[in-house]
Formats: structure tokens, sequence, C-alpha cells
């Protein structure tokens, strides 16, 4: 990138939504992320309730495919709960969007004969 793109690049912290970020795993398939909503001096923000995403891999032909979803919860615990389903709508959705693309693609080559 040059000086003249970067000028463009507006690297702003927005202070209204800040939060902060912890992690949790259990070493073998989840990592959950929750997201305290914070203050611009730190503090949190209780008057926002805490967003949870949750993260995994699957292992493929062609190496790790990283899995991220929503984890629509209250607390840890449903967040907890929620993960198995969330994971598996999360790959599904990923593998509808491989499809759509591949198809979109296919479209694109041009077969001699064909109109």
């Amino acid at each position: 990138m040059s000086n003249d793109e970067l000028s463009g690049v507006d690297f702003t912290v927005d202070t209204s939504i800040l939060y902060k970020e912890e992690g949790y795993t259990d070493l073998k398939v989840a990592s959950i992320r929750r997201l305290v909503p914070v203050d611009a001096d730190g503090n949190e923000d209780t008057s926002r309730a805490a967003i949870y995403v949750g993260t995994t891999q699957l292992m493929t032909p062609q190496g790790l495919l990283p899995i991220q979803g929503a984890l629509p919860a209250n607390n840890f615990k449903e967040a907890l709960a929620i993960f198995p389903e969330a994971m598996k709508k999360a790959t599904e959705q990923m593998i509808e969007e491989a499809k759509k693309m591949k198809e979109k693609e296919d479209s694109r080559i041009i077969v001699p004969g064909r109109e």
C-alpha cells in the first residue's frame, strides 16, 4: 500500500463500542470468546450485554478449516450449551456459501458449442 492509499484509511477507535475480550477453551474442540462491553476508561459498561463467539477447527484434506459463529447467549453457561449447534450451523452455512461460489465460478467457464 502506498502512502496515498493509506491517507484514506481511518484508524480512529470508536470508543462508543469498546469491548474487553476473554477467552475460554477446552483444549480439544471449543474456543469461546466473551466480549465484555467497556467504556473509554476500560470500566465495564453494564448498559450493554456481553457478546459470545464460538470458534473451532475442522480437519480437511486441504488442512485445518476455521469455523466461527455467534453464540446468542445471556451467560457463559448458555454459551457452552449453544456451542455445538451453533458450530454445526456455521459449518452448514459455510458449505452452502462455498457451493454457491463454485456454481458462480463454474458458470463463468466457456465451453465450446454451448450457448
